[in-house]
């Protein structure tokens, strides 16, 4: 069992930054693919980005160059650097662990989720 609690969310101008935690209960943080996800009002919940448990990234195009994943296993702890927001980045945005050795990029491939922190772009 995993428990994940997000943080860090607020409200940015465009251009600006933020940064999201997501700390894992737990001593099998370091085995689960770890990804974020984000949900905007009206739309399904979509991947973001995710890293392996052995530090391989993926991320979609909307947010490459942009934002980076990383992970702390000593913390069990995963990181979301969002750099260059736009308002399009708004959404409420939720951490998930997934028992995969690659990076999954579906909602079915991960088991354990967090309760999400919103994310706030003003134009």
């Amino acid at each position: 069992q995993v428990q994940l609690v997000e943080s860090g969310g607020g409200l940015v101008q465009a251009g600006g930054s933020l940064r999201l935690s997501c700390a894992a209960s737990g001593r099998t943080f370091s085995m689960y693919a770890m990804g974020w996800f984000r949900q905007a009002p009206g739309k399904e919940r979509e991947f973001v980005t995710g890293i392996s448990w052995s530090g391989s990234t993926y991320s979609v195009d909307s947010v490459k160059g942009r934002f980076t994943i990383s992970r702390d296993n000593a913390k069990n702890t995963v990181y979301l650097q969002m750099n260059s927001l736009k308002p399009e980045d708004t959404a409420v945005y939720y951490c998930a662990a997934g028992a995969s050795g690659r990076v999954p990029t579906t909602l079915g491939e991960y088991h354990y989720w967090g309760q999400g922190t919103q994310v706030t772009v003003s134009s």
